[in-house]
């Protein structure tokens, strides 16, 4: 496995992570479930330590995609550019349920309060995740570039010609 590979194995975490979290806070707040809202910022803990991850792996692997045909340093760039915000975001989700777990434990009046701070914070993060994986996407997946031409949906033939005569 190559730096390349270990970087698209980890990258996704930070993005899922915060997605499943914001479902078992929500699920703990509404069940009233102190057991279940720790569990959620535990969750978003493992997601921001999974975006320190996804961050250090990402030099490797842009050593590694840097030559290929079709990539080009712009394409890199903006992904990591892109990452680096949503990487601040994540470390700030991370501290955010980390003061709610303990929260929780020690049997604060105001956990609920950071529980909605936690999910509606997750939803900022998550608008910047969506944006590092698009950009990291288009490294490579030359389809989801806004510039990609679009085939003429006419053309069923693979770029074959009818012969109308």
């Amino acid at each position: 496995m190559n730096a390349a590979h270990f970087h698209l194995l980890v990258n996704h975490f930070p993005v899922i992570l915060p997605i499943v979290g914001s479902l078992v806070l929500l699920i703990g707040l509404l069940i009233k479930s102190e057991a279940v809202k720790r569990t959620g910022f535990l969750i978003f803990i493992l997601g921001s330590i999974s975006s320190i991850v996804a961050m250090t792996s990402g030099e490797g692997a842009e050593e590694v995609v840097e030559n290929l045909v079709g990539v080009t340093e712009n394409y890199i760039e903006a992904h990591e550019e892109a990452a680096e915000l949503f990487a601040i975001f994540s470390y700030i989700l991370g501290g955010i349920s980390l003061l709610g777990f303990w929260a929780s434990f020690t049997k604060k009046s105001y956990t609920n309060t950071i529980s909605i701070i936690t999910i509606i914070f997750a939803g900022v993060t998550l608008f910047f995740g969506q944006k590092a994986g698009t950009t990291g996407g288009e490294i490579r997946h030359t389809e989801i570039r806004e510039e990609t031409v679009q085939s003429d949906p006419g053309n069923l033939n693979n770029g074959e010609t009818e012969d109308n005569d």
